[in-house]
């Protein structure tokens, strides 16, 4: 079986699909072989995996760039994300973080803000909506401007700051924590509406700026005409190892929460998340490509 990553080796999807492909391959007693397609905020490796046959032998770790904001970021896709597509399993829901090297001078959000409205050249790294349009909410509600600059994923933003070739990012805990423990980023703000356990001396950018919040989620889906008995399989073999310790373990330390959804409730959420993302991109002032 073909489990495609339209993201980067290192990602948090990557990492994600690392857990359950062995969990799916264990369960359904089929070979899975990851493949990464990254690109365009993984509207690549997903147009390959809509075109794929519809037999129960490819699935995509999809999230919410490549099916919800995607279809507001670019004028034409290569697929249809709500028709190209069968849903499977909304898996977890996750945050990022605001990062800067530490030779930056901001001790804190509110240091931040201020220097990067004295800096209007400054250059902040994105490698997913998620990322994009939590520096474009930064932006706006910390009132300055600053330079966008493309990855094919959150891992090569992350270097490029501590290369000092950009200023900031926005990146998962399961990328930006390590980097933060090691001493060489420091983490200015989560996205989430709250501080998390993972990082509590962290602030919510909310704290700073109010209705401030960006969520990341992370699934599962096959190409659309799938039958529908192996999509069911795959959620069951999906969901069995959801509900093991050691599952929950290695997830609680990338930073993600389970949240567990159903072919059915996930294909609503995708809908939802959809005009939710389109609101939170014009609001943004993002332009499509």
């Amino acid at each position: 079986m073909k489990f495609i990553v339209p993201f980067p080796p290192g990602s948090l999807p990557d990492q994600i699909a690392r857990v359950v492909g062995p969990q799916l391959q264990e369960s359904l007693g089929q070979p899975f072989v990851i493949e990464n397609k990254p690109g365009a905020i993984g509207t690549i490796g997903t147009a390959e995996a809509a075109r794929a046959a519809p037999d129960g032998y490819t699935i995509l770790m999809t999230t919410n760039s490549t099916l919800a904001a995607a279809t507001s970021l670019y004028k034409k896709l290569q697929y249809d994300p709500l028709k190209d597509f069968a849903p499977i399993l909304l898996i977890s829901k996750t945050s990022m973080i605001l990062l800067v090297r530490q030779e930056l001078p901001a001790q804190n959000l509110r240091e931040f803000l201020s220097y990067a409205r004295s800096k209007p050249d400054l250059a902040g790294g994105y490698g997913s909506a998620g990322s994009l349009i939590s520096i474009a909410k930064l932006k706006a509600g910390g009132g300055f401007t600053s330079i966008d600059v493309p990855y094919k994923g959150v891992p090569l933003a992350v270097n490029d700051v501590l290369a000092g070739q950009v200023a900031f990012t926005f990146a998962d805990f399961a990328v930006g924590l390590a980097q933060m423990k090691g001493g060489r980023l420091r983490g200015l703000g989560v996205t989430s509406a709250q501080r998390t356990p993972l990082a509590p001396d962290i602030p919510a950018i909310a704290e700073e700026i109010p209705d401030y919040e960006v969520v990341l989620w992370y699934g599962l889906v096959a190409p659309a005409g799938t039958p529908r008995e192996a999509i069911n399989r795959i959620y069951d073999a999906a969901t069995a190892g959801m509900a093991r310790t050691d599952f929950k373990a290695r997830f609680a330390n990338f930073g993600v929460d389970l949240t567990p959804l159903g072919p059915d409730e996930f294909l609503a959420y995708i809908q939802s998340e959809t005009a939710k993302w389109s609101r939170d991109i014009k609001q943004a002032g993002i332009q499509p490509e």
